[in-house]
């Protein structure tokens, strides 16, 4: 089964994917984590997303297409969740041609509708670990020790691009990248529209609850 979640940043897409993942047994491929572990081991396509990184540019949806699908190459069970990716209508065409080619082909997309007030709460409110990776949340995941990193112990900071002001210029564009996108999929019926302003485990329940349906009915 191959799931994928969308959702505008702060609608929990991460939160939810790595317990869904744990729930169900699927692998988690999320396009952060992937970008940072090839551009830490410098391999070639690494080395092409960081050209682009570094110089404050959006790494191009061919790379972005080419590093998700290497990874998803080397999955022999076709058994994962996709959390970040695809981000627009291009993205997500390219992913289906790329399925298409191993014989399968998404089966649920999970779209997370958030209010853009209660993005910006969360989003201001999100810290991260600038070792490791973590993400938490003063409001709804909150460090065990104040700013400090449950995993690694390192100083937990927030991003600039969490500020208010930032925020509502990034959910706006994401808003204008997620229209096609949702309707792509809705037209493809394998669409699932959960209200994601709802405590995080209301809304893992609802997920759940419609994974364990697509799998009882297999």
């Amino acid at each position: 089964m191959i799931v994928l979640i969308i959702g505008v940043p702060g609608s929990g897409k991460g939160t939810q994917a790595g317990a869904l993942s744990a729930q169900f047994g699927f692998t988690h491929l999320s396009t952060g984590d992937i970008f940072r572990a090839e551009m830490s081991s410098q391999s070639p396509l690494g080395r092409k997303a960081a050209e682009f990184v570094n110089n404050g540019h959006l790494v191009p949806d061919p790379v972005v297409v080419e590093m998700v699908a290497s990874r998803i190459q080397d999955i022999q069970e076709k058994r994962y969740l996709l959390d970040g990716f695809p981000r627009n209508l291009e993205q997500a065409e390219a992913l289906s041609a790329v399925l298409a080619k191993q014989g399968v082909a998404v089966d649920l997309a999970l779209f997370l509708s958030v209010s853009h007030a209660e993005a910006v709460k969360r989003l201001g409110s999100r810290l991260w670990c600038g070792a490791c990776g973590s993400v938490f949340n003063i409001r709804s995941l909150p460090p065990q020790l104040a700013g400090k990193c449950d995993k690694c112990g390192s100083g937990l900071i927030q991003r600039g691009d969490d500020g208010a002001a930032t925020v509502q210029k990034r959910l706006l564009i994401y808003e204008e990248m997620t229209r096609p996108l949702v309707a792509y999929y809705r037209a493809g019926q394998i669409l699932h529209e959960i209200d994601g302003d709802r405590p995080p485990e209301a809304v893992s329940g609802s997920l759940a609850a419609i994974i364990q349906s697509l799998l009882a009915a297999r």
